[in-house]
């Protein structure tokens, strides 16, 4: 079975081009054998990029873990590129399928016809606490909201943006909260279906360096969904405008959450790092 390892930002995940290979068995599996950085290809997960009935194609997507997601920001410029670079659909503008609905997609081409950039409309952040989902209050947001865990009490704020966001505003981002607390946070309760954790450190009101704990994957090098969830949380709580760049480990994020539609805009790379075949 032929696959691609790509990245954005340094989310790296292992591609498999479901129009040209069949869909595999137990997917859940092969996505923790794959993923295992010592065992198999290494990865934050696997994307299958699958036929769709409305779209361009449908991704789908599991965590290292096997758990499956319903959306990736990263993940999701990495299958636009593929798409378009493999003749799936070479549009500038096309949709793709994923678990948190169909997004559209914006390629910036170059004259040899690499894409070199992509630009995704994220969607509409959902606030609703029951939505989210989350139980820290019974019905309305949970915006700068305090909140304890593990006996350390922080201010916090909720989004979805097609999967749960805790975004956590800090001093300094250190590995004591990321991967100390992040998992007790991605596990806890009050979290149905558990919750990535942003940890994220305030530079100035357009700038911002951010952490994250991915629900299912431990610490990853980016968060697409991450970022706009955080770009998001900086306008509600007063702390930045609503065009920011973000700092990850493995890489700058643009985000704007525009006033006019309410939509989120994400624009990153998006990278291929080596293609093989894997023996089942």
């Amino acid at each position: 079975m032929k696959f691609t390892k790509m990245h954005g930002a340094g989310n790296d995940y292992i591609y498999i081009d479901c129009f040209a290979n069949p869909v595999p068995n137990d997917i859940p599996q092969l996505a923790q054998k794959m993923s295992h950085r010592h065992f198999g290809v290494g990865g934050d997960g696997l994307v299958l990029i699958r036929p769709s009935e409305r779209a361009d194609a449908w991704m789908q997507m599991f965590n290292a873990d096997g758990s499956e997601s319903e959306m990736c920001g990263n993940a999701i410029r990495c299958v636009a590129k593929l798409v378009y670079q493999r003749g799936i659909a070479r549009k500038e503008r096309m949709t793709i399928q994923t678990g948190a609905g169909d997004l559209t997609l914006d390629l910036e081409v170059s004259d040899d016809s690499i894409v070199e950039r992509v630009t995704v409309d994220m969607g509409e952040p959902i606030l609703e606490a029951s939505e989210v989902p989350t139980t820290i209050v019974p019905s309305r947001q949970v915006v700068d909201h305090e909140v304890t865990f593990d006996g350390r009490t922080f201010r916090v704020t909720c989004v979805s943006m097609g999967n749960p966001h805790c975004v956590i505003f800090v001093d300094e981002a250190t590995d004591d909260l990321v991967l100390g607390l992040g998992p007790k946070i991605e596990n806890d309760p009050r979290f149905p279906r558990r919750t990535n954790v942003e940890f994220v450190e305030v530079i100035d009101r357009t700038h911002l360096r951010q952490r994250t704990w991915e629900r299912g994957s431990g610490e990853t090098w980016a968060c697409g969904t991450g970022a706009s969830a955080v770009c998001v949380a900086g306008v509600l709580t007063g702390r930045t405008e609503r065009a920011v760049e973000i700092q990850l480990l493995g890489g700058l994020l643009k985000l704007r959450w525009d006033d006019n539609t309410n939509h989120v805009f994400k624009t990153g790379g998006a990278t291929e790092v080596f293609s093989g075949v894997w023996e089942q």
